[in-house]
């Protein structure tokens, strides 16, 4: 699989997965990307941040949304500590290729672990902007002159480093336009406006399973959870009534 993302002259649509069921459904409609992003702490996990997620959390996910992806490339979310080091980001990259990536996103700027990683060939999608990893609350990003600038720079200095995308994640949209006129590599965005040449959201969050987390981006496509909880529901007085089972869904 490469990561060619520009070449059918369109918008890029991303979205994250965690388990294979979900990675099977994404993988049937033809996006072109799958994250397993480190968001699975709060998502899966029922962390409040993804401060607390490990990479024996991240390889084991990957590896359930490889087994469900059989043609859409993915990424894996280096988590928080899994690249302070050349060395270990040279071993936790290869475990994420292993468990059936074929690339990882790298949150910030960290020049001598992203090129060594480039030069063992293995892609890196960069992440600029908000980077929760590191941020002490969730805001935007880039408002001011000198935040703005430090962010393109950032942008800037990841392409050329030679990483196939980079996401922007809650800036001015008019921000994210400059920092996607500004490079050759693809912009993902999430919350950084119209602009970017692709997007991205977390699945549960645009199915709208979790209906108090309402940041200004987030635009919620249907409302599973309460779908689900009516499903239960409806299970729960069926077995109290004993009209399930029935004789239609009974072994004779």
């Amino acid at each position: 699989m490469k990561f060619d993302l520009l070449k059918e002259k369109r918008k890029i649509v991303m979205l994250t997965a965690y388990d294979y069921q979900m990675a099977k459904i994404l993988d049937e409609t033809g996006i072109d990307l799958i994250l397993v992003g480190d968001s699975l702490g709060m998502v899966v996990l029922g962390y409040g941040d993804t401060k607390k997620v490990t990479i024996e959390d991240m390889i084991y996910h990957t590896k359930a949304v490889a087994r469900g992806a059989k043609n859409t490339p993915i990424v894996g979310d280096m988590p928080i500590n899994s690249c302070n080091t050349v060395e270990d980001a040279l071993k936790n990259a290869n475990r994420f290729l292993e468990a059936g990536a074929q690339g990882v996103k790298i949150e910030g700027n960290k020049p001598e672990v992203i090129k060594a990683l480039l030069d063992k060939g293995i892609p890196i999608m960069g992440h600029v902007g908000l980077l929760p990893q590191t941020a002490e609350r969730y805001r935007l990003k880039g408002k001011d002159k000198a935040e703005g600038e430090k962010i393109l720079k950032d942008a800037m200095e990841l392409d050329q480093f030679g990483v196939f995308t980079i996401v922007l994640e809650c800036i001015p949209e008019s921000l994210a336009k400059k920092i996607t006129e500004s490079i050759e590599a693809p912009t993902i965005g999430i919350g950084a406006g119209r602009y970017c040449d692709g997007q991205v959201l977390v699945i549960n969050d645009m199915l709208g399973f979790d209906e108090d987390f309402s940041p200004k981006y987030l635009k919620r496509y249907t409302y599973l959870g309460r779908e689900i909880k009516k499903a239960i529901v409806k299970f729960k007085e069926e077995v109290l009534n004993e009209t399930y089972p029935d004789g239609e869904h009974t072994y004779h």
